[in-house]
């Protein structure tokens, strides 16, 4: 490395520096502000399926849905219609917050306890957290990306275990076997189930 590299280096680094802290602090705030959010709906309902209902669009609004279904699905993504990705991204978001309401009793109060946010790659940002709920501890980080302008959450892992690759387990075999199809029907069977 040549002496000009090194000073332009030197001095950038702060400049880099600073914007990747402004970046985990704006991403750590959207993300307080949903939790924060469906904390609120989760304590006013009263069925699971209101709070299904009721979660649905703060959710929408937080959460880079097609972000998510492309990665769960995999590289067989790019060979799904328009229409098919469309239809797969509406019912996995159906079965996210579907699965996300079940987990919840409404009006069961939970706290998130925020740790330091990381930048592990530019224009992504981890923020772990404790969630307590019911008397237990649970590890929950979610990653989040810049999507449209905006910090959306992208991944969830809960006590280590990420939610997309979960699913991208699930579909890229229901893929193997049968095409955007399979994975189309399996989503539909998933959502249709009584819950």
């Amino acid at each position: 490395m040549n002496r000009r590299s090194l000073l332009a280096l030197i001095v950038s680094a702060p400049l880099l520096l600073g914007q990747a802290s402004a970046s985990t602090a704006e991403a750590q705030a959207r993300l307080k502000t949903a939790v924060d959010e469906v904390l609120s709906v989760s304590n006013r309902v009263s069925s699971r399926s209101a709070l299904a209902e009721s979660a649905r669009p703060v959710l929408q609004k937080h959460i880079s849905f097609e972000t998510m279904t492309r990665r769960a699905v995999g590289v067989g993504w790019r060979q799904f219609s328009a229409a098919q990705q469309q239809k797969a991204t509406q019912l996995f978001t159906t079965l996210v917050i579907r699965t996300y309401s079940n987990k919840f009793t409404p009006g069961e109060k939970a706290s998130v306890d925020f740790q330091s946010a990381v930048a592990p790659a530019a224009g992504r940002v981890d923020v772990p957290t404790t969630l307590v709920y019911k008397g237990s501890r649970y590890s929950v980080t979610y990653r989040m990306e810049q999507v449209g302008g905006g910090w959306r959450i992208v991944d969830v892992v809960i006590e280590g275990v990420s939610m997309v690759a979960n699913y991208r387990t699930q579909l890229d075999a229901t893929f193997k076997k049968g095409g955007a199809a399979a994975v189309i029907t399996s989503l539909e069977q998933s959502v249709s189930r009584p819950q």
